[in-house]
């Protein structure tokens, strides 16, 4: 059984090469470089599959509305970063995408962050959202089958995003309810006073 991370745990470091579309060229990338901003890493199978196509189309759909909120989203998979040019140069879906394509063709990144599937090899599918400071603050993984919900990863974001940058008095804390929408407030409970009312 590999390790699975922790939320509030540091983000394990990460050192690759990835495809970075927008400019078409392969450029060394690590993890730390981006302290300060939001991080979203989202795992997927393989380049040349189906559902995998999918979430890139849908992550390039709100893609400016991920780095409006400070984020930076990078796509993971086994595959070297030669199948993710050729992928980026071929597939309807790929090719207009502008997140960038990281390789990690020894599963040394994907093993450890507790997505490797062992029976095939690929990574399984998922997202991480890690923060400003590098820590883990969201981790999904579920069927290869179902493709992601950008938008759901979007608001989950901004309400991340949210109780970070929100202040909160002694006795406080900001929470998001289920069902929260981008620009509703959020709530502040008094954990004295507040038990029960919700």
């Amino acid at each position: 059984m590999q390790n699975m991370l922790s939320i509030g745990e540091i983000a394990p470091e990460i050192k690759t090469k990835g495809y970075f579309p927008e400019g078409g060229e392969i450029e060394d990338y690590k993890l730390s470089r981006d302290r300060g901003k939001w991080v979203i890493l989202t795992f997927y199978p393989g380049d040349f599959t189906f559902v995998c196509a999918t979430d890139i189309e849908a992550f390039t759909l709100l893609y400016e509305q991920f780095k409006e909120n400070n984020a930076n989203v990078y796509a993971i998979s086994t595959d070297s970063i030669y199948s993710h040019k050729q992928w980026s140069a071929t597939s309807p879906r790929a090719k207009v995408s502008k997140v960038p394509l990281l390789e990690d063709f020894t599963k040394t990144i994907t093993e450890s962050y507790g997505f490797l599937n062992k029976e095939t090899g690929a990574a399984r599918r998922g997202t991480v959202i890690i923060d400003p400071e590098g820590k883990v603050q969201y981790i999904s993984i579920h069927n290869d089958a179902l493709g992601k919900d950008a938008q759901h990863i979007l608001t989950a974001l901004a309400g991340l995003k949210y109780i970070y940058e929100t202040p909160t008095k002694e006795g406080h804390i900001c929470v998001i309810p289920a069902g929260w929408k981008i620009g509703k407030p959020a709530l502040d409970i008094d954990l004295e006073h507040d038990i029960g009312k919700l």
